[in-house]
């Protein structure tokens, strides 16, 4: 047996040619990782093209793992260990490994015409242009291809294309992770195909042997299970855990849950989620276009479902005048936007969180709508049914943000208590005496729910203005005025939370963070606390309405910073609302903060 070495945390990343499976392999040990009980968190990376030509750049496709003892908050600013099935990998990833770090490379990739390709002029592996790393150069593909030339039926391709799985093998015997779990999913998902689960099988179990056996390898890590909350949890990503936060929301409103959409990324997995729910009263409709999921989510509303739409930012564009037409019919419609870095198509598979604008004023004329956000993959679950309550308390449309990150990251998910969770539950308007489709209730100015085809209950809708109370159009300009002012009037008295601070004693500065930023920042934060510094941080779920203390909040603290994945959206928001002097820190590239911006962000503001 071979020593092993304690470690508190590892960060791995997998990167190889799209069709390379990185994403499974990533998955995988992810999944084995989160049986062991480590605190994990994951940033999928994966080219927009469905499949980019082999060997280029551009089709690179990365899955990162940042697994440890203890509590963590991001996939970690860079790897520990590289794993690299080609060299267009190994050039597009080698800048982000710290000098020492362990590189593993299939060295059967590295031909002539790969290296090309990737613009290599020599071979980095004969180079030695990597001698400042922990080099493992491993035939994987041809001992692949050896190990598995006895499963008849298999061809050398399918052979070949199991070298993931011998990649996945030697990581889990590195790295202690159990094998059973994985056997079990190779099995039960090549079941048509009894070969290639053998294959595959047989490739993962002799990655694991080599590590054993194999002298280049002298010492295998542990990394003991972090201390989480007793519990039940589970492995979850945003968009998962945004479904079952829809579902939940559904099942405590006690209404059938309708969603109209349009296959976007980063959002289809939601529509691809929730298709899998018929059982608790979940309809899914695949439209043939965003302004056909979204008219379609609505009508659900306007009959007495639970309407909901999703998409990213390109397809929200397209929903807006039917996002207007719920504003105006004063209806409840949660509008998913899963941000992804634009303008147009732009780069439609990385993150960003620049939409924020665009939510809050992307629509003509006066029309306020609720703007919430969430801050982690599991707190999706969370964010959809506060989006949910207000929608159906407030009669309004709400838009529920995330980004490409939370979507596909994942993080263990203490699974919750049902009876924690919120009442959501609804009252119809069913007494025709008195009824008037305008008028409001005193507390939330909301109108009255009332289902089509009920007797004495018919009421006009349309885009067309309302008269007050009654309903029927208007073209009066004082009318006109006052419901723009009640419509404006309900989403400002929106009953939110006051903001909580993470405040440190003697700080003079705070952050101010909302979206998937929280992860970063709040690591970034940790750092420089851990170095002495004194700096405060609050996060943002509610941007419209902002909480009512906010402004007390921002001018409690000598300076404010602002990071975020755009070029300062809340930034101005918060100058223009609070009249703070706060400073953004910004930057567009497709890729989350890492911790260590944050930290360098936080430390420059505190010296200046």
């Amino acid at each position: 047996m071979k020593p092993v070495e304690q470690l508190d945390s590892v960060v791995i990343r997998f990167a190889g040619d799209s069709g390379d499976g990185m994403q499974l392999t990533g998955g995988r040990f992810t999944s084995e990782t989160a049986v062991l009980g480590n605190d994990i968190s994951t940033f999928p990376d994966y080219p927009a093209e469905i499949r980019a030509p082999a060997g280029s750049l551009p089709g690179v496709s990365g899955f990162q793992l940042h697994f440890a003892d203890h509590d963590i908050l991001t996939p970690g600013d860079k790897p520990d260990v590289l794993v690299c099935m080609n060299p267009a990998a190994l050039k597009t990833n080698l800048v982000d490994l710290p000098k020492g770090g362990t590189l593993i490379l299939d060295t059967d990739a590295f031909t002539e015409k790969n290296l090309t390709r990737a613009g290599f002029a020599a071979n980095p592996v004969d180079d030695g242009s990597l001698a400042d790393y922990q080099l493992h150069a491993v035939p994987l593909t041809s001992m692949t291809i050896e190990a598995l030339k006895a499963i008849e039926g298999v061809t050398k391709r399918e052979a070949e294309r199991a070298k993931n799985m011998f990649a996945l093998g030697l990581m889990s015997w590195l790295y202690g992770r159990p094998t059973e779990g994985t056997i079990e999913f190779l099995r039960t998902k090549f079941a048509k195909r009894p070969e290639i689960a053998e294959a595959n099988v047989k490739a993962f179990n002799t990655g694991y042997a080599f590590g054993e056996t194999s002298e280049g390898f002298a010492v295998r890590y542990e990394v003991k299970p972090a201390p989480l909350q007793p519990g039940v949890y589970r492995q979850i990503t945003g968009n998962q855990a945004l479904s079952y936060g829809l579902v939940a929301a559904s099942k405590l409103s006690g209404l059938d849950l309708f969603l109209g959409a349009y296959p976007i990324t980063p959002a289809s997995s939601i529509l691809e989620e929730l298709a899998k729910h018929k059982r608790f009263g979940v309809r899914t409709f695949k439209a043939e276009d965003e302004i056909a999921a979204a008219g379609a989510a609505l009508g659900a509303a306007f009959g007495g479902s639970l309407g909901v739409t999703t998409s990213a930012g390109p397809g929200i564009v397209l929903k807006s005048e039917t996002i207007g037409l719920a504003i105006q019919l004063e209806l409840p419609l949660v509008i998913v936007d899963v941000q992804r870095a634009g303008p147009s198509t732009g780069m439609p598979t990385k993150p960003e969180q620049a939409d924020l604008l665009m939510v809050m004023f992307g629509r003509n004329s006066e029309s306020p709508i609720p703007v919430v956000a969430a801050g982690t993959p599991g707190d999706c679950f969370y964010a959809a049914i506060e989006a949910a309550r207000i929608a159906l308390k407030y009669r309004t449309p709400v838009f529920l943000l995330s980004d490409a990150y939370l979507a596909n990251g994942a993080e263990p998910w203490k699974i919750p208590d049902v009876e924690s969770l919120p009442d959501l539950h609804v009252e119809f308007a069913t007494e025709p005496e008195g009824f008037q489709p305008y008028a409001r209730d005193h507390e939330t100015l909301a109108r009255p729910w009332a289902i089509p085809g009920t007797p004495g209950l018919e009421h006009r809708i349309g885009g067309l203005e309302k008269a007050d109370v009654t309903g029927n159009i208007s073209y009066d300009p004082e009318n006109h005025h006052l419901m723009t002012q009640l419509r404006a009037a309900k989403v400002a008295g929106i009953d939110v939370p006051d903001q909580v601070v993470d405040h440190q004693e003697g700080a003079d500065l705070l952050v101010l963070s909302w979206g998937g930023t929280f992860g970063p920042v709040q690591a970034g934060v940790r750092r420089v606390r851990g170095k002495g510094g004194k700096v405060a941080h609050a996060h943002l779920r509610h941007l419209n309405p902002f909480p009512r203390n906010l402004g007390d909040v921002l001018r409690s603290y000598d300076s404010v910073l602002v990071p975020e994945m755009n070029m300062g959206q809340l930034l101005k928001l918060v100058r223009a609302e609070f009249l703070v002097d706060a400073v953004g820190y910004n930057r567009v590239t497709g890729k989350p903060f890492a911790a260590s911006e944050i930290e360098g962000a936080i430390e420059a503001l505190i010296r200046s």
